[in-house]
């Protein structure tokens, strides 16, 4: 496989910074990365692991191996066994096979097929209690018996710092290995490697801080204490100090630590007393999300199969105008408080208010989704797309027939009666479907009967805030507690198409190391709105001048009171309420054009800067780098829109009552043309002069 090292930009060519002085002489090196996740769906790691494996592949060849765990499962449906094509990895891997240790080897079917080693943990767990004592020799960190993640970790990662040891001494001098590890999970590996002084560049990467999440779990207030608690006692007190120790070891034995965006580095600082060396933002696959020219086409498609979902769940109280209804929604792990879904709640309550307060004719329906315990779907719910089914069924039978004497009637140059044209057994069909549709309760707020209706926070917050989707309200809410699925039978959509279908994602989240839902929704081309405690967030707000102009809104959660947080989503819902359908596509048009912000070639380039800079610390007399010469991407911020005005009068209607009509003369826009300022722009970040003369274009769109 050829080592193909191309990490060219698109729309970004020439304006990103240039990297050639970190290329690494990639043929004269191994690079292995060790995740829990690999080939193991359990968590978001999984999804950087997977669509970083391309860009990682493209650039390394033969040389990139990624380590795991071994599941037979996994094993038989996503890898394809092959023989190690490297004589020396297929010799370390043949001595630890000899010593009753199954190691499994193939390519990773994904993108990028990328070569993995996987260790089974069970045919070496008789090996448990000898390397516990190592452990405890090494750095004096005990395990419990009773933690099984915890003594699977330490076995696979004996099995590495082993697969290591067995590796560098065939290797001798060169090439020379990199391993980079991810999450506590592959601590043990690093510590002992390290400890045997295994002759190798070490990276660490934690996604979030192992008590980071239990504090936060918890509802503590978790920023403005940081430097008040006492973490042995607080790690201790959750029965995690064993795993906490792991981590922290990992993190200070490593030649490299790295972790995932500035507002975690600043988590990790307090919680592991080490500052992150690189911050490693994680990246998406572009390709896959992006369709090219067509999303805002792809955006009516899946809003018009949201909208006849709609039609069925509020049968007989379906007396909002469709056209004019806007889709936000939530989306992730079923955190209350972390995923900010407790924010999110007395905001739309508050946004409700304001909706009828200004008799605005906007709708607004919110999606819950979020996985909770079920035991069906909901009968009203069934009911409803039964019915609205029996409605479309009639309409067309209806339509075939009153069609079919039209049509002779026109074939005869007559003009036929209307009244005349529908017989009375087509009357009564018709009033047979109408008193189908009325209901004497309210259309459900939740899809699924829940096995924990009185407690569950969302259900019991709802409770609370009244919005129980009645005629009078503008603002309707749908709960549906189970990941979606195109073989559903109530909301047959895949998760990408919901989300292009929506109008808004909102993740107002108070504990969010990165935060993919915001970035997948920008990569589509779907405004969202997300928080200053994301790592999404203080991404945009650091590489975005206006994170705002280009549908991203970034709620303050960290310097304002929850009331006040309260607030400011209210009013940037609000806000976008407000907006023109015109004024959306051009908004919907600008969010997509970041996408390139988060392609993984663009971001990878900060994992090429972490294993430069574990080179220079563990061989200093091969690789040389100035310790503290800036990360070339510092200081690159995407300017905001050429064609947005300085004051935001000028995007929102002044009152709550606006014409329907688009007046082109009001806001002349052309994709094209803002699309070449802007890159114009890019190239001189820090010179937001005037711009050069471009040909004007009519300015033309599509109706979405």
């Amino acid at each position: 496989m050829p080592l193909s090292r191309s990490l060219s930009m698109t729309s970004l060519s020439g304006v990103l910074p240039s990297w050639e002085d970190d290329e690494l002489p990639v043929e004269d090196l191994l690079l292995f990365e060790v995740a829990w996740e690999v080939t193991n769906k359990v968590g978001g790691i999984y999804t950087v692991i997977q669509t970083k494996a391309k860009i990682t592949a493209d650039e390394w060849g033969e040389n990139y191996y990624m380590i795991g765990p071994y599941f037979e499962q996994n094993f038989q449906t996503q890898v394809e066994a092959c023989e190690p094509p490297n004589p020396t990895i297929r010799k370390a891997m043949n001595t630890l096979i000899k010593n009753g240790c199954q190691v499994h080897f193939g390519h990773w079917l994904i993108e990028g097929s990328p070569y993995v080693i996987l260790f089974d943990i069970a045919s070496a767990a008789w090996n448990l209690e000898r390397w516990k004592g190592d452990l405890w020799q090494t750095c004096n960190i005990g395990l419990p018996y009773h933690d099984r993640e915890a003594n699977d970790s330490l076995i696979l990662g004996s099995l590495i710092a082993w697969f290591f040891k067995e590796l560098t001494d065939n290797l001798g001098d060169k090439p020379n290995v990199i391993c980079h590890f991810h999450e506590w999970q592959a601590g043990p590996g690093l510590i002992l490697s390290r400890s045997r002084k295994i002759p190798m560049a070490t990276v660490f990467t934690t996604h979030a801080t192992l008590l980071g999440r239990y504090l936060c779990a918890g509802n503590t207030d978790f920023y403005n204490n940081l430097g008040r608690f006492n973490i042995d006692k607080e790690a201790g007190e959750r029965q995690i100090y064993h795993r906490y120790c792991l981590e922290r070891a990992a993190v200070h034995c490593a030649h490299v630590f790295t972790t995932v965006s500035e507002i975690t580095a600043v988590e990790a600082s307090h919680m592991l007393h080490r500052r992150p060396d690189v911050v490693t933002p994680n990246g998406l696959n572009v390709k896959k999300f992006s369709a090219m020219h067509e999303f805002q086409n792809l955006h009516s498609t899946s809003k018009a199969r949201i909208q006849e979902f709609v039609r069925g769940h509020f049968y007989g109280h379906l007396d909002f105008n469709l056209e004019k209804t806007l889709f936000f929604f939530i989306a992730g792990r079923y955190e209350f408080s972390n995923k900010g879904a407790d924010i999110f709640l007395e905001s739309l309550s508050r946004l409700n208010y304001m909706l009828r307060v200004h008799r605005n004719d906007v709708t607004v329906v919110v999606f819950f989704i979020m996985p909770a315990e079920t035991n069906n779907f909901n009968v009203e719910s069934l009911k409803g797309q039964a019915v609205r089914k029996q409605l479309w069924d009639t309409a067309h039978t209806v339509k075939e027939k009153f069609g079919k004497k039209l049509y002779d009637a026109l074939l005869k140059g007559t003009i036929p009666d209307m009244n005349s044209i529908l017989d009375r057994d087509d009357f009564t069909i018709m009033k047979r479907a109408i008193y189908a549709t009325q209901r004497h309760s309210l259309p459900p707020v939740t899809t699924h009967n829940m096995l924990k209706d009185s407690t569950d926070p969302i259900l019991s917050n709802i409770r609370r805030i009244g919005l129980f989707n009645a005629r009078s309200d503008r603002v309707k809410i749908i709960f549906h507690p189970e990941f979606l699925s195109s073989t559903s039978p109530l909301l047959p959509m895949d998760y990408e198409d919901f989300v292009r279908g929506c109008h808004l994602g909102v993740f107002p989240s108070y504990y969010e190391p990165w935060g993919y839902t915001p970035g997948e929704c920008t990569v589509m081309g779907i405004p969202s709105v997300t928080t200053n405690l994301s790592g999404f967030g203080c991404f945009m707000e650091e590489h975005v001048s206006d994170p705002a102009a280009y549908g991203i809104y970034v709620m303050d959660r960290r310097f304002r009171s929850a009331d006040d947080s309260c607030n400011q989503l209210t009013q940037f819902m609000f806000s976008f309420c407000q907006q023109s359908r015109r004024q959306r596509i051009i908004q919907r048009n600008r969010t997509e054009r970041l996408s390139d912000l988060l392609d993984w070639r663009y971001l990878g380039r900060f994992y090429i800067h972490a294993r430069h800079l574990a080179l220079s610390r563990a061989f200093p007399e091969k690789f040389k780098m100035d310790p503290i010469a800036p990360l070339k991407t510092e200081g690159f911020c995407y300017p905001r829109p050429y064609s947005v005005p300085p004051s935001p009068s000028a995007s929102v209607h002044s009152t709550p009552h606006h014409s329907d009509a688009e007046d082109d003369d009001d806001e002349s826009y052309d994709e094209d043309e803002e699309a070449e300022k802007d890159r114009l722009n890019i190239k001189s970040p820090f010179m937001l002069g005037a711009m050069p003369e471009v040909k004007k274009k009519q300015p033309g769109e599509s109706g979405n």
